[in-house]
């Protein structure tokens, strides 16, 4: 498919209000795909790889302006483009507001395969040059990488047209924007190739890649969509849970099963034993599927010495102190994405993981057995071959799971887990299946003390005194479709030590300043802990949090993972 065309099809569906119509567009963009269906699959939704590789572009803002500028002319910088960037607010406009093409390099030349000559959009760059070139850049390392990142990119943007260069820095930024959501893309696959829509969920669930999908729905019709299953190495979105309470859960359920609620770090373990001609692999994944294996050795000497068979398990690091007792969840965090001097960090914090689920053992998909069976599984997983029939206290790595009708008893679990340092306990339907991605009823989050949201931070104030030097009151954001609207600020239950660690965190996405205020872009979620939500009209949610304090900072979720105006609005509704 040529670039241009598929720019065409972009503006067209971003042009479109109707749900509707935008699936269908995207429907016809997807039969008229042909070999490039994988690509175009996942360029419509703003992707370059499929959602489970850990591979990035690694190309920031200011390389991708730098690549702009020079495509646009000797008189064109890359402060030029940031200054009109700042004037128009979106990076796909200003790049489709110069007139590319001619401009001479070693990119113009070999940055989006041509050859000497091509110029301007004339010679038609395609969709698969365009995915070759970026997959490319994220290949690059070592020294003077970022140069060649820059020039190949500059060759790709000196070959466009005014369209096609729009959807380029898009793409580049992962700021696509033209409404077309994965379910979207997953309506638009069972329409154009004529099969369930739940079955193609259920492919996109084992597989979490959009383009493999849509290419087997076509290629392989329903045997083929069926005949996809997990794959150790490839990791999945986890299962997550929405907050509830235990009146609810023995409500609906005939039962709980209950956990303790730890205060660590969501990880997904894949692992094939060593064989006869091959060690053994480990990999480990953040939730945002994240290959943090380098960063958690413990984790891996865990599946050596305790796992004899291939498994996809589901839990959390914990860091922990000489005791072994738990530690605070910022101390996983100085752990979990470190990529140098691990075995310092290992010296200064140790972790031990968890496990709580079994999503894939021995070649068997797990994921529509129910919670006890996939329990049983896991400790069977985890116990050593000779050991006999063991209780799950004897299961090292394996949380404790509790069945009970009882509230009394589930308070009393709840208790235990508070004066063992934990959070407090989950609560899930023992008959649940496990949906990847997906936030339902069947597991519930209950917490000590106040009720919490995950906000994104939009914007903070300078503070007075001796907090001048730092930013002190947060302004708190939810999600309302593809917006974000404001529900209140945060300043207490913040000290002075980290204030500094939150100024630090936060001035590197400063958007604009005025006086004390600070426009923030919407990077980094706080995790915020209120005593009601009421109406207010100062805040455009149409409420406002009352008695607000900061919990911690999600490192683990990004702006798409923060809570949404519609819980908000639950949340409201049940108090």
């Amino acid at each position: 498919m040529e670039f241009d065309t598929f720019a065409d099809r972009a503006a067209a569906i971003e042009a479109e209000p109707a749900d509707l119509e935008i699936v269908a567009q995207v429907r016809d963009l997807l039969e008229d795909a042909e070999s490039d269906l994988q690509i175009v699959a996942r360029f419509v939704q703003g992707r370059v790889f499929p959602a489970w590789r850990s591979t990035t572009l690694d190309i920031g803002p200011s390389a991708c302006y730098e690549a702009i500028a020079r495509a646009a002319g000797t008189n064109v910088s890359s402060d030029d483009v940031e200054d009109r960037l700042a004037e128009v607010g979106e990076i796909g406009e200003v790049a489709a507001g110069y007139d590319f093409g001619g401009q001479q390099g070693l990119g113009a030349f070999t940055g989006g395969g041509g050859g000497a000559g091509e110029t301007g959009g004339s010679d038609g760059l395609t969709v698969r040059e365009v995915f070759n070139t970026l997959e490319s850049l994220a290949a690059a390392e070592g020294s003077g990488s970022q140069d060649r990142k820059i020039d190949r990119l500059f060759g790709l943007f000196n070959r466009c047209s005014s369209d096609e260069a729009r959807y380029l820095a898009r793409l580049v930024l992962a700021e696509m924007r033209i409404g077309v959501g994965e379910g979207a893309v997953r309506d638009a696959i069972a329409e154009a190739f004529d099969v369930p829509g739940e079955r193609v969920e259920r492919a996109l669930q084992v597989s979490n890649d959009y383009g493999q999908v849509a290419r087997v729905a076509r290629d392989a019709d329903l045997e083929g969509l069926d005949a996809m299953a997990l794959e150790v190495g490839r990791p999945v979105q986890a299962m997550l849970a929405q907050a509830g309470t235990v009146t609810d859960a023995l409500e609906e359920w005939a039962a709980a099963a209950v956990e303790w609620k730890y205060d660590g770090a969501r990880i997904q373990l894949h692992h094939e034993p060593a064989a006869d001609d091959t060690a053994a692999e480990t990999s480990v994944f953040s939730r945002n599927m994240e290959d943090v294996t380098g960063a958690l050795p413990e984790v891996v000497e865990f599946a050596d010495e305790h796992l004899e068979e291939p498994v996809i398990l589901d839990g959390e690091v914990v860091a922990i102190d000489e005791n072994g007792d738990p530690l605070p969840f910022q101390e996983v965090l100085k752990r979990f994405r470190r990529k140098h001097d691990v075995a310092k960090a290992r010296e200064d914090v140790t972790v031990r993981p968890v496990f709580f689920d079994c999503l894939h053992a021995a070649g068997d998909d797990l994921l529509e057995e129910p919670l006890t069976a996939r329990h049983d599984r896991l400790r069977s997983v985890l116990s050593p071959a000779d050991s006999g029939p063991v209780s799950d206290d004897d299961v090292e790595g394996l949380s404790l799971l509790w069945i009970t009708d009882d509230p009394d008893e589930i308070e009393s679990i709840d208790a235990e887990a508070l004066e063992s340092g934990h959070e407090g306990i989950m609560l899930k339907d023992p008959e649940s299946t496990y949906s990847p991605g997906r936030r339902g009823k069947h597991w519930r989050k209950r917490k000590p003390d106040v009720e919490t949201l995950d906000c994104v931070v939009t914007g903070a104030e300078w503070g007075e005194g001796r907090r001048a030097t730092f930013l002190g009151t947060f302004e708190l954001s939810v999600r309302a479709g593809d917006d974000l609207e404001t529900v209140g600020k945060v300043a207490t239950g913040i000290t002075d030590e980290k204030l500094a660690e939150l100024t630090d965190l936060l001035e590197p996405h400063v958007a604009s300043e005025e006086g004390q205020e600070v426009d923030l872009e919407p990077e980094i979620v706080f995790e915020v802990g209120y005593e009601e939500i009421q109406t207010s009209p100062t805040y455009s949610s149409g409420y406002a949090l009352r008695f607000p304090r900061f919990v911690g900072v999600r490192h683990d979720k990004d702006p798409g993972d923060a809570d949404s105006l519609e819980r908000l609005e639950s949340l409201r509704s049940a108090q």
